[in-house]
């Protein structure tokens, strides 16, 4: 039988460039970077874009690039024993880079937020362990807008990919939103979110 919980998790996804990161900060809560799950450019089972004008760049946009089982181990982690080491990753290095201690210092919540965040909400549901699935989202040509200036910004990857690579998830993003729906997220603007959280913990954040 699986410890009790100490706190339960809840979950911000939404499309790349939708506000999840600042959201998840704003709230005040201690925050679970999905992000950092991704596999190292190195792995051999990452999968790669197959056609278009991106053919045979990596496809980051994809959940097989990411590891869901070693995301799921750390939310549970975190709910059942209060504090967690988790992996560090940096685009730059195109891999992780070293751990960090998560600890939720006595929180009965943590916010686990990344762009496959949806993913983990039957696991977590079935753990008992969640608390509340957002999917934050706003207009499609917004979201390109606020992705690309950020990506530019943080040099993340040549310009002309980060652009060809915003136009197909612009194009993507309605189907983003109703996959994360379909996994039990509510569809919600970022004011939305951040108000639902704050009604949730109020009590508990001081």
């Amino acid at each position: 039988m699986p410890a009790p919980s100490r706190a339960q998790v809840i979950v911000i996804a939404g499309p790349s460039g939708s506000g999840k990161s600042r959201l998840a900060e704003r709230t005040g809560l201690p925050v679970l970077r999905l992000d950092d799950f991704y596999k190292d450019g190195s792995d051999p089972t990452l999968p790669y874009i197959t056609e278009g004008p991106n053919t045979g760049v990596v496809d980051w946009d994809d959940p097989a690039s990411w590891l869901i089982a070693e995301a799921c181990e750390a939310i549970e982690t975190l709910c059942r024993e209060g504090a967690c080491d988790v992996p560090v990753y940096e685009l730059a290095a195109n891999g992780r880079t070293g751990w960090h201690r998560l600890d939720l210092g006595g929180s009965p919540y943590v916010v686990a937020e990344g762009i496959f965040a949806q993913d983990v909400v039957p696991h977590v549901q079935a753990a008992g362990l969640l608390a509340d699935a957002l999917c934050v989202t706003q207009r499609p040509v917004v979201t390109f807008w606020r992705r690309l200036t950020r990506d530019l910004r943080e040099h993340r990857k040549p310009p002309l990919l980060l652009v060809r690579r915003g136009i197909a998830l612009m194009r993507a993003q309605r189907a983003v939103v109703a996959h994360a729906v379909a996994l039990g997220c509510r569809p919600v603007s970022n004011v939305e979110a951040l108000e639902a959280v704050r009604r949730r913990t109020q009590p508990a954040v001081r």
